[in-house]
């Protein structure tokens, strides 16, 4: 069974999703170990990957919640966005 079409939700949520993904990969760039930043950026890159295929409004909005709250503990350079 396909998915269901997007919605206007589904837009928004993918452009927050996206300046996650930016703000993560641009944090892990002051990782001084050369070999620490780019296991991190792999391990971001995989967990977006990973849940790449989830259409569930509700779903997106707590992973991003989640991944916000997670990167703020990670990174404590406040998040540029809400």
């Amino acid at each position: 069974m396909p998915p269901p079409p997007p919605t206007l939700k589904h837009f928004i949520l993918q452009a927050r999703v996206l300046g996650l993904y930016r703000y993560a990969i641009r944090a892990a760039r002051n990782i001084p170990d050369q070999a620490a930043r780019k296991e991190t950026i792999k391990w971001i890159r995989s967990e977006f990957e990973r849940n790449r295929h989830i259409y569930d409004v509700s779903v997106i909005e707590e992973k991003l919640a989640t991944g916000r709250r997670d990167l703020k503990q990670y990174f404590p350079a406040t998040l540029p966005y809400r």
